[in-house]
């Protein structure tokens, strides 16, 4: 299992992208699955956006759909960096979507 901070390569143009507002982040990954690399064209044919990546092992780290209004899967754990006065990037615009979703429009 990996625990600790890791380094994230975020993807220009995804979803995660706008949330962070930088390419390289660094999280605390908590997780013992991983997407096995063998089937990530297969992915990426089917629609799935590989958003973020630990490039020093190779690993994915953040996934997102194309059509959908916000589907951001991670490997670690945003709720651990998030605080009551201080939400996680994540949070942050996933709650930005849900109500642009349900509105039609964006209430910062």
């Amino acid at each position: 299992m990996r625990l600790g901070a890791y380094p994230c390569n975020i993807q220009t143009g995804t979803k995660a992208y706008k949330a962070y507002k930088k390419k390289d982040i660094t999280e605390r990954h908590r997780h013992r699955f991983e997407v096995n690399n063998k089937f990530v064209s297969t992915l990426k044919k089917n629609d799935l956006i590989i958003s973020g990546t630990n490039t020093n092992l190779n690993l994915v780290e953040m996934i997102e759909m194309k059509n959908h209004p916000w589907f951001v899967a991670v490997q670690f754990h945003p709720e651990l960096k998030s605080r009551i006065n201080d939400a996680h990037p994540l949070f942050k615009d996933f709650i930005k979507s849900a109500v642009k979703h349900k509105y039609g429009k964006q209430n910062s």
